[in-house]
């Protein structure tokens, strides 16, 4: 077996990666990861250096690595500023550092690549060991595994901390569509939720759903800006660009959804949602001006008709967001696994991650009790 580094995604077949794929994930396709790059949102200037790692046996590729060499902590979602600062007054370099995850994007998936019917234990070693090595030879302070399947959480585990998180995603019970759904939930939160969705009729405002191929430049124009605005009312730049979600609609167009909230035939509000074979991907929004409700309808209650419609299993509505319990979206546990070459530090960090578990367990315990849907007898 041979273990190949490539900074590009130019570099390796599309094919041979996608047919590692699991679960038509979308972000792990290897036209997401290349729109990210040849769109300039990922690259060494926005403090992502691609260097994926690919094992071939023989000439067959059976393992792939979306691997980064970062010289911050932007677009993450797991915040270890934190460990970095701390690194920095014991005198030692935090960054560059490796990071394996999806660039900007909070869902869980594979982030080892796998061929099926290859050894995963031994798969997953491998590529640790080319890790650890180069980080030992480089002086790469650690490695960062963000948002792993349970399962390979599972494998990475045994050589790696683990650090836990949570968020917030919605399960298809075999609603029938969303009246059944409504009806699990307790009187007062039922009433609530319909008083939302007649404040939304009652603005006139109506709903638009286009798969990828369906939009036009002109719409993704408009959704840019609606992306982009989201951004600029905190003070900050957006992460991507409108090149980057026009090619996505040219090279996988089919796993698309773009829902446009319009009122007196304006768009006024947008919400790009990603399809995976049983998973609804809820991940960017933007409006200019704030109606009653606009945000949950656009980017929850909308993605649950569509959930409902297409009988999809789950919404992953993306990071934080405790407004989303009272419509039915339950806590769920993320991952993140790390390798710290100090082991000074790494023994620092271990503890900090155990404190910090037991408050995240309880967390989720809280939110739990917080759900709209009736007690059973």
């Amino acid at each position: 077996m041979v273990i190949k580094k490539i900074n590009s995604m130019t570099e390796v077949n599309a094919d041979c990666w996608n047919k590692l794929v699991q679960d038509k994930d979308p972000f792990l396709r290897y036209e997401f990861l290349l729109a990210l790059e040849q769109s300039g949102a990922v690259s060494p200037k926005t403090g992502w250096k691609p260097y994926h790692l690919l094992l071939f046996d023989q000439q067959e590729l059976i393992v792939a690595m979306p691997l980064y060499l970062k010289n911050n902590s932007s677009g993450e979602y797991v915040f270890d500023q934190q460990w970095a600062d701390a690194y920095h007054q014991s005198g030692m370099e935090y960054y560059p550092k490796w990071v394996n995850s999806i660039p900007f994007t909070p869902c869980q998936g594979q982030r080892i690549l796998i061929k099926t019917g290859v050894d995963n234990t031994a798969a997953i070693q491998l590529c640790m060991n080319a890790i650890t090595q180069l980080s030992e030879q480089n002086n790469i302070s650690s490695y960062h595994c963000l948002f792993p399947s349970f399962d390979q959480t599972k494998l990475l585990q045994k050589s790696m901390l683990i650090r836990v998180g949570v968020q917030f995603q919605w399960f298809n019970k075999g609603y029938v569509d969303f009246d059944d759904y409504l009806q699990k939930f307790s009187s007062r939160y039922r009433k609530k939720i319909k008083k939302e969705r007649r404040k939304i009729t009652e603005q006139g405002i109506t709903f638009q759903w286009l798969s990828g191929q369906e939009i036009t430049d002109h719409q993704w124009q408009v959704f840019f800006d609606f992306y982009e605005m989201t951004y600029i009312k905190r003070g900050q730049s957006a992460y991507l660009t409108v090149d980057f979600f026009k090619q996505l609609a040219e090279s996988m167009s089919e796993q698309l959804l773009l829902v446009f909230a319009l009122k007196e035939q304006s768009y006024v509000g947008a919400a790009l949602s990603f399809i995976g074979e049983n998973t609804l991907y809820g991940r960017y929004w933007g409006c200019y001006e704030e109606y009653n409700n606009l945000h949950f309808e656009t980017c929850y209650y909308q993605g649950l008709e569509y959930c409902l419609e297409h009988q999809l299993q789950r919404f992953d509505s993306g990071a934080q967001g405790e407004h989303k319990i009272s419509r039915g979206f339950e806590p769920v546990i993320t991952y993140s696994t790390h390798w710290i070459l100090n082991v000074h530090f790494r023994k620092l960090v271990s503890q900090f991650l155990e404190r910090e578990e037991k408050f995240i367990q309880q967390y989720k315990q809280e939110c739990y009790q917080q759900l709209p849907f009736k007690i059973q007898p």
